[in-house]
């Protein structure tokens, strides 16, 4: 039978260690974290992909000093790191960076309190007398920007239709990551969205990919989707913009804009994939 003495330092012990697991000592007060509420969630919900505009030594300087920052910075030609490529994290994961700027996707605004932002170090669009090319973003970069990734949306559970560019969030003001972006090896990677070529094709239904489309549906579609856009049926250079940055996202051959047969079957097939209660609200009814 163990003493009174020894019971009641047998419990002082265990009182202790339960202190020492689940109460912070912050300075001026103690911090219990023994119980913990059943509704919360992360502030993360979203991933932004992003160009630099600029080589990795100014990209590292204007990242780090000025008033724009992202939570990581893949450079064209990683480093490795025991046969690992290495990235450059500038913001932790729980602070916001400021990347995203004016922004908007499904139904949320100032993507920067709910999203991380992943700049690659690539100079986007550049123009030549023989008129506007486009960098590629190197095997390696693809490489470790798809690790990174992938990690990211496993952490956090971000879904596919929530990995998305600079542009789809800001069509009115932004071109990044471009029409080079690597979307489709991202999806194939378990990253983000892409429609199905065969629905993309039924969809079509015999239509010619460059017959006109129903603006007014087209707007329907891609706001459903989650893009900030007017469902009134005018195709001002506001609703262009849009067209242009969906097309850039999913079809970057063509990115002109124009309200075609194969950009409004390519927004149904996403629907039907990702979001088939509001495909059903765009198909008319027979």
């Amino acid at each position: 039978m163990r003493s009174p003495m020894r019971a009641a330092f047998a419990f002082a012990a265990a009182l202790l260690a339960a202190c020492t697991t689940t109460t912070i000592d912050r300075g001026t007060y103690y911090a219990d974290t023994s119980h913990h509420a059943q509704y919360a969630d992360t502030r993360i919900r979203f991933l932004v992909m992003h160009y630099t505009e600029i080589d990795e030594a100014q990209s590292l300087n204007v990242l780090t000093t000025e008033q724009v920052s992202a939570h990581y910075l893949v450079p064209a030609a990683p480093p490795v790191r025991n046969g690992e490529p290495v990235v450059w994290q500038l913001v932790p994961e729980s602070q916001r960076a400021w990347h995203a700027g004016v922004s908007y996707w499904q139904g949320t605004t100032e993507l920067n309190a709910a999203s991380i932002g992943i700049e690659n170090v690539n100079l986007g669009p550049i123009d030549t007398p023989q008129g506007r090319t486009w960098q590629p973003y190197p095997p390696a970069q693809v490489d470790a920007l798809i690790r990174l990734s992938k990690d990211i949306v496993a952490r956090y559970g971000i879904p596919p239709t929530r990995v998305v560019g600079h542009s789809d969030i800001a069509p009115q003001r932004k071109t990044d990551p471009g029409p080079l972006f690597p979307w489709k090896q991202l999806y194939d990677a378990g990253v983000g969205a892409w429609p199905d070529a065969g629905t993309v094709a039924a969809e079509l239904a015999g239509r010619a990919p460059d017959a006109p489309a129903d603006v007014r549906g087209l707007q329907q579609k891609l706001a459903r989707y989650g893009y900030d856009v007017a469902t009134d049926g005018v195709l001002d250079e506001k609703t262009r913009r849009v067209f242009a940055a969906f097309q850039m996202h999913f079809r970057p051959r063509d990115y002109a804009g124009n309200p075609d047969a194969q950009t409004d079957a390519i927004a149904q097939a996403l629907l039907d994939k990702y979001m088939p209660a509001a495909a059903g609200e765009t198909k008319p009814t027979p």
